[in-house]
C-alpha cells in the first residue's frame, strides 16, 4: 500500500494593525494567544513542524501581504488538518476579553510537495 505524502505547508502570519496599536503594556495577552496558536499547531495529529522564521528584526510594523510577518513550514496529514490550523485564529481567546486572534493577526497557507535537492 502506498502511503499518501504529506502536504509540505506554509503558514504565513500577518500581524494587524490592531497588535501594532495596542500600548505596550497590553501586548502580553496578544503574545500569550501567539504562543497557544503555535503549540496548537504543533499539537494536531500528524504535524511535523519543518521549521518557523520571523523577520521581525528588519521588518517593523504591520504589512498586508507578501512580506509576511512571520511563517511556520510544516508537513500536514492532509488539508483538513491546514483548515484546523487557520481555523485557531478563529477560537483562540485573547486574554479576559472577547477577542480572538483574528483580531490582531490574519493566516494565508501555502501548500505544496517538498521539492528534493538531487546530490549532483
Amino acid at each position: 500500500m502506498t502511503e499518501t505524502p504529506k502536504l509540505r505547508t506554509l503558514l504565513c502570519f500577518n500581524n494587524h494593525p490592531t497588535f501594532f496599536s495596542l500600548p505596550f503594556d497590553q501586548i502580553g495577552p496578544v503574545w500569550k494567544a501567539t504562543q497557544e496558536l503555535m503549540a496548537g499547531v504543533a499539537a494536531l495529529e500528524g504535524v511535523e513542524i519543518v521549521g518557523t522564521f520571523d523577520d521581525d528584526q528588519t521588518m517593523v510594523g504591520a504589512s498586508q501581504g507578501f512580506p509576511f510577518t512571520w511563517y511556520i513550514m510544516a508537513d500536514f496529514p492532509n488539508r483538513e488538518t491546514v483548515q484546523a490550523a487557520c481555523n485557531l485564529l478563529r477560537t483562540i481567546v485573547v486574554g479576559e476579553g472577547n477577542d480572538r486572534l483574528w483580531k490582531y493577526m490574519t493566516v494565508e497557507a501555502r501548500m505544496g510537495r517538498a521539492l528534493e535537492i538531487p546530490r549532483l
